[in-house]
This record gives C-alpha cells, structure tokens and sequence, in this order.
C-alpha cells in the first residue's frame, strides 16, 4: 500500500485522483447519484474507494445506506460515528472512523469509541499532531492514517515516522 491516500471534495478532484499514483481515494462529499460510476472508475484504475458516509447525499445513515454504499461497490466507508462504524462492520464493509483530537480527553475518548466500533483503521486529524499519534500507538492496536492539515511532504514524514500507517491529503501536489 502506498502511504498517501488522496482525500478530494469534488468530481474534479476525483478525477486527478484517479490519475495520481495513490492506491485509495477517500470520496469525502459523495452522492447517490454518482457513487456507482465513481466505484467502478477507482476500480478500473486499479484504486479502491471509501467515501465519508456522514456528507453522502442522498445514502441514508443507517444499515440500508451502508448496504447500498456496499453493491455500489464502495470498497469502504469512513465515519465518524460510532453506530455507523458498527452497522458497517455488521455488514461486512471495512471502516474507518475519524476522530479530531484537540485536548487529551479526545485522545481517552477515541481510546473508548474504539473498543465499542471496533472499526478497522482510525483516522486522526488534524495528522499534524505527532503526539497525538505516538499517544494512539501505544494505546489502539489498529492501523493510523493521519489526515487533516498536510500541506508538505515534511508533515507526511513526520506522521509517517511517528508511527502513522499512511496519510490523506487534499493537496494534490503531494499525491506523488
């Protein structure tokens, strides 16, 4: 697995994602309407693809959504709720929580949320926060992508170095 994951916001940014030398696209603002076209378009280019099911217009935030997001061929979801990771993992859809750390309390309450989701990745933010990171590893057993604020290649050595299992960015000059 590359370390970057192309985190985009629109159709144009999917679209250089799909052309970027990353294997994952994180669809962060997908819709009902194009989210079958944009699974089939990341797999013909070799890429999977989880979108942020909490701003998918249109998919219900409930075990049917999941499971229309799923025979869309949506390889994954990312959310930042607990039931959603739950129902997803349910049904067989690998996950990807988010938490946004800005105290020390955030960190016990990501420790806690993850025990209950059980979820398959977290994702910090912002993944600028190397402490935050180091704190996580030695407390959850799995695999961190540091997102949120990456905006030079210095940022995504460090969270790498850190201990980050990879990195979502929007930057796409960093997508490389």
């Amino acid at each position: 697995m590359k370390k970057v994951i192309a985190a985009v916001r629109s159709e144009e940014e999917f679209s250089q994602a799909l052309d970027a030398p990353v294997d994952i696209v994180f669809h962060l603002m997908p819709n009902i309407i194009t989210l079958k076209k944009d699974a089939d378009a990341a797999h013909a280019k070799g890429k999977k693809m989880f979108i942020h099911i909490d701003f998918a217009e249109g998919v219900g935030k409930d075990r049917y959504g999941i499971l229309y997001t799923k025979a869309a061929g949506v390889d994954g979801i990312i959310s930042t709720r607990v039931n959603i990771i739950r129902l997803a993992r349910e049904a067989g859809v690998f996950t990807v929580q988010r938490f946004f750390i800005v105290d020390s309390r955030s960190v016990d309450t990501t420790v806690e949320s993850l025990k209950s989701s059980k979820a398959d990745m977290i994702e910090v933010m912002p993944g600028v926060v190397p402490k935050v990171i180091e704190n996580l590893r030695s407390r959850v057993s799995v695999p961190i992508i540091a997102g949120g604020l990456i905006e030079t290649e210095e940022e995504i050595s460090s969270a790498l170095a850190i201990g980050a299992a990879a990195v979502s960015t929007g930057r796409t000059e960093l997508w490389k």
